[in-house]
């Protein structure tokens, strides 16, 4: 089927287009090539229809000597990937919402106050060194992470007790095992038995590092609003498949709300954008018209009433505004 060539898009898309089909065909001639193009994606289609009417590349092809298939494919799943929240994993909360460890990109910085006999009400307490996630010479916090990233929530709890009351029945230690449901309480209960112990303290810091970090996860009061993103992902990826996207649109607009309005479990500034860009990401091509055209016009309003009323912007806003 004729696919759209770049004449219906802007101007500046237009121009980056040839552009990098000026490219293409120069390093299909320096290699020879004589390549059969296939797309996968609206703008990779655009590309290898220009790529394939090119006056210069039409040439080329009859004279190349190699022949070569070509698959272009666009890259915005790569943001949904970047701002989904996917799935039951203990592993990508963690990440997410403890505080990155200084100087780190991958690793988290674990509070470890509840190891010591130090009391206090500031969980930002710079006094006890952070720990991390990082364990490398620790084979049992490393089987732990593993099954961090790998099993279902519930399953990585039920791991992380299992491994506590190995490690203290190791140190003799007075644990009992009980079963049921993994409660963040019941993981804490047993981190203090390792409290008062040094040689065991020393023995399994790395261990009690990764459950501290499960603990303070679980606890956190951006869980639910964790739980809030999938759950809007998922109703999403079924909205979208029946409806167009401005009644998308229009179904997030009362979800917007200004500082004074906001609860807790409520979506700020931020978390708009994350959703707007993971939306715009999975939706593919979009028809665009009057309603499409009112639809993002009421959430741009919104959003930036919101981004205004913010009593202080946070270094991405500051960012983007």
């Amino acid at each position: 089927p004729a696919e759209p060539g770049p004449g219906a898009l802007p101007d500046e898309l237009r121009a980056a287009v040839r552009g990098l089909v000026a490219e293409l065909d120069a390093l299909f001639g320096a290699l020879g090539l004589r390549e059969e193009s296939f797309a996968v994606g609206a703008l990779s289609r655009v590309l290898a229809a220009e790529l394939a009417g090119y006056g210069p590349a039409r040439n080329r092809r009859r004279a190349a000597a190699n022949r070569a298939s070509v698959v272009f494919v666009d890259r915005t799943l790569d943001l949904a990937g970047a701002v989904g929240h996917h799935g039951d994993n203990l592993a990508e909360k963690i990440l997410s919402v403890l505080p990155k460890l200084p100087g780190h990109k991958t690793d988290v910085m674990v509070n470890m106050v509840e190891l010591t006999a130090l009391q206090t009400p500031d969980e930002a307490c710079s006094v006890i060194a952070p720990g991390c996630l990082a364990q490398p010479n620790d084979p049992a916090a490393k089987a732990l992470w593993e099954s961090f990233m790998s099993l279902k929530q519930k399953e990585a709890v039920m791991e992380a007790r299992r491994h506590l009351v190995e490690a203290a029945s190791r140190e003799n230690l007075p644990i009992k095992m009980s079963m049921g449901r993994v409660t963040p309480e019941q993981l804490s209960s047993y981190i203090q038995l390792f409290r008062n112990n040094f040689k065991a303290l020393e023995n399994h810091c790395g261990l009690l590092q990764l459950v501290l970090a499960a603990v303070q996860t679980l606890k956190h009061p951006q869980i639910s609003k964790w739980d809030n993103f999938l759950a809007f992902e998922r109703l999403l990826l079924q909205t979208i498949g029946e409806s167009e996207m401005p009644s998308v649109l229009n179904q997030l607009l009362p979800m917007i709300k200004s500082s004074s309005d906001r609860k807790q479990d409520d979506y700020s500034c931020e978390d708009f954008l994350v959703l707007l860009v993971y939306m715009y990401s999975v939706v593919g091509e979009i028809k665009s018209g009057k309603e499409l055209d009112k639809a993002e016009e009421e959430v741009k309003k919104a959003l930036v009433k919101a981004v205004c009323d913010e009593p202080e912007l946070s270094p991405l806003l500051q960012k983007i505004t």
